[in-house]
């Protein structure tokens, strides 16, 4: 299944789950993670699938090399190298142009401003949130004629405050980092909140429109979870301005 969402204004955004893929045992189905020891094929499958789907071009998806840090890149229309950068969080002014971001337990930050059109992509872990990818995405959307106060944040399934145990040592230095993001899981041990952080630091950047799923990726089988599982795939969120 495919969760979409298109705003009057033309801000699209798609968030995918395991379901409807062509992937084997232990990434079945949808992986659409191509550095998770999947067949190269069919994540190339998955992914042509998925852009079809959306009514995209999979040669106008821009992806990244994701490495758990703060860095930001512009996404251009056409790569030097053609190579995804080592970067978590994609930029671009070009309507039309698609950034994704795969996840597994970690947030999936997708931010448009149609009126500029601008889009940006981040993935945020707890190393990512304390990095601060998604101010940087936020800023580096601003340098290309994006506002805060007209962008439109939408963040999709992610491990959820609840279920994301960390030692408590790390769960204090995240609620000081990002207030609200240290928190207690249901059973009672330190845990990071990281789509609550998420939500703070959107919110202190100055974006007011900001919606967040409901889907725990520890809690739910139709997505792919490294806490439940470390050998799995990967879904993708996708955002992109229409032309």
């Amino acid at each position: 299944m495919i969760t979409r969402e298109s705003t009057p204004s033309g801000a699209h955004f798609a968030f995918t789950d395991r379901e409807g893929g062509v992937s084997a045992a232990p990434r079945a189905s949808r992986n659409l993670g191509d550095a998770v020891g999947d067949d190269p094929a069919a994540v190339a499958a998955n992914r042509a699938a998925v852009a079809a789907d959306l009514g995209l071009e999979p040669a106008r998806v821009r992806w990244m090399r994701q490495v758990h840090g703060g860095e930001v890149a512009v996404a251009e229309e056409s790569p030097a190298n053609g190579e995804p950068p080592e970067v978590d969080g994609l930029v671009t002014a070009e309507r039309g142009l698609a950034l994704a971001v795969v996840t597994a337990d970690c947030v999936p930050v997708l931010v448009a401003d149609p009126e500029a059109g601008v889009a940006g992509a981040a993935h945020a872990g707890r190393p990512g949130l304390l990095a601060g990818v998604v101010p940087a995405t936020v800023k580096a959307m601003v340098a290309l004629g994006a506002r805060p106060e007209r962008m439109v944040a939408r963040t999709g399934p992610a491990i959820c405050g609840r279920c994301y145990e960390v030692p408590e040592e790390l769960a204090r230095l995240a609620g000081e980092a990002v207030p609200g993001s240290g928190t207690t899981t249901s059973w009672g041990t330190p845990a990071i909140d990281i789509p609550a952080g998420v939500r703070r630091q959107l919110a202190e950047a100055g974006v007011a429109d900001v919606a967040s799923s409901p889907v725990c990726t520890l809690e739910s089988e139709a997505h792919f979870s490294y806490r439940r599982a470390s050998t799995t795939g990967r879904q993708a969120s996708y955002v992109w301005v229409a032309r």
